[in-house]
């Protein structure tokens, strides 16, 4: 049987999507991105804003339509929507066949059977909406470590999972209700995926968690992330590690250290800050001031002073007044980050900031978004300019159809959400290889350069 299999949202979710489909495919199954071919489909839903919940509805109703016409035998839906929304989506959905919880994506296999058992049988399991075909699992359930995942990335690398879950419990944030509460991954597993990430020919590692850096806190009793980088950086194959979701907190001077003096592991961070403004950090339930931020990022950049510094922020939070959106651009001028993301405030039901008071209209969060975005271009644009001479290592991604130009990351770009460098050569290069190239200019956000040597 050929199944297609959706995957939205995040790359945690991507993670849970290879590990899924490794399932599939040892069982015998084929996978298919021929919607036409496909008998059967899975997707892997987001709810994490509102943006990412339409786009999963949206396309459970695409499926769902093929469903009704008889072109699908089974349509299944796991993910963040599955499991906060699981009675809805049988509910207001009934081509869906069975809905899986974030935690209970191990049962995939079996569901699917059960419901292709039960049609068989010469049942329909769009009559009856049985409970057998709800699998919610304990959130406090650990995650899985015997998984075989179906590497869906190319070019090189893949996402290195160490931990599930969250207990920041940020008054704006559904992962812990759908998620649960942080759980490490034990080291001498995330170690093994490592190796079987490395055979399937992954050279950069991106470790990802809802927060990476408090690794180990709950297994050991202490942080463990500087470690587990030393004994990442022990396996001969890989060339790069990337560290994403690092909260600012969190951070300590054992793993500036450990970023400064491994090589392997790049100068680059991911560290979501969210806002500036004392009054808003504090309503938003995180656990930094502004003065705080601004040490965190003098010690980031006195230790490693070729550090690119990823960030995200949130724009009209319940209660934002003008003030303390003028205290976020002077933040962003001031701090001057190299890669900078900005979010308008979603109001997500079951959080606490959905029934706080003041809630912003969205033409003025719409507004504050694009002030707080042109003011980053500006600082981007200049930080690209002055790349110009310079020679970085880069990962190659691809090459330009009919033309001498392929696609590239340097140590400063994350898949997916950074920039590009174009590198111009007729000579023959692979993804996935590393090459070093020489700056010549810029284009906006990304880098075009030739080959070095």
């Amino acid at each position: 049987m050929k199944i297609l299999f959706v995957s939205l949202g995040c790359d945690k979710n991507l993670v849970d999507s290879e590990e899924m489909l490794g399932d599939l495919t040892q069982a015998g199954y084929e996978i298919t991105d021929d919607e036409e071919a496909a008998e059967a489909a899975v997707i892997n839903t987001c709810c994490f804003i509102n943006d990412a919940k339409k786009e999963s509805i949206e396309s459970i109703l695409e499926l769902a339509r093929r469903r009704t016409d008889g072109q699908l035998r089974a349509l299944i839906v796991t993910g963040c929507l599955a499991q906060r929304y699981s009675e809805d989506i049988l509910r207001e959905i009934p081509e869906v066949d069975a809905v899986i919880g974030t935690t209970a994506q191990d049962t995939l296999l079996q569901t699917l059977e059960e419901v292709l058992g039960h049609q068989e049988a010469g049942g329909s399991s769009r009559e009856e909406k049985d409970r057998a075909l709800v699998r919610i699992n304990d959130l406090r359930r650990l995650p899985r470590t015997d998984a075989k995942r179906v590497l869906t990335t190319a070019n090189g690398y893949g996402y290195l999972r160490i931990a599930e879950g969250c207990s920041k419990h940020c008054t704006y944030c559904v992962i812990p209700s759908i998620r649960g509460s942080y759980r490490s991954i034990p080291m001498e597993s995330v170690l093994g995926t490592a190796e079987q990430l490395v055979a399937q020919g992954v050279r950069e590692l991106i470790l990802v968690a809802q927060e990476t850096t408090v690794y180990g806190t709950d297994l050991y009793g202490r942080k463990m992330l500087p470690e587990l980088l030393h004994k990442l950086a022990q396996i001969e194959q890989i060339r790069w590690i990337r560290l994403l979701y690092c909260y600012p907190e969190e951070i300590t001077p054992e793993l500036v250290q450990t970023m400064k003096e491994e090589p392997k592991v790049l100068h680059y961070i991911d560290m979501p800050i969210q806002h500036a403004s004392d009054n808003i950090l504090k309503r938003m339930g995180r656990r930094t001031d502004r003065k705080e931020l601004e040490e965190i990022v003098s010690l980031l950049r006195k230790e490693i002073p070729d550090i690119c510094i990823r960030t995200t922020l949130i724009t009209g939070f319940p209660g934002e007044v003008e003030k303390d959106h003028k205290t976020l651009l002077s933040f962003v001028r001031r701090m001057k980050f190299e890669r900078l993301g900005v979010f308008a405030y979603s109001r997500e039901e079951g959080t606490p900031a959905a029934k706080m008071p003041a809630q912003i209209p969205a033409p003025v969060k719409k507004k504050r978004r694009k002030e707080l975005m042109l003011l980053q271009q500006e600082i981007a644009f200049k930080k690209a300019r002055r790349m110009k001479g310079r020679t970085v290592e880069a990962i190659v991604e691809g090459r330009i159809v009919g033309e001498d130009v392929y696609t590239a990351r340097t140590y400063m770009d994350a898949p997916g959400v950074d920039g590009t460098l174009f590198i111009e050569t007729r000579r023959e290069l692979m993804s996935g290889d590393f090459v070093n190239v020489r700056i010549t200019g810029s284009d906006q956000y990304d880098l075009i350069g030739v080959i070095a040597d």
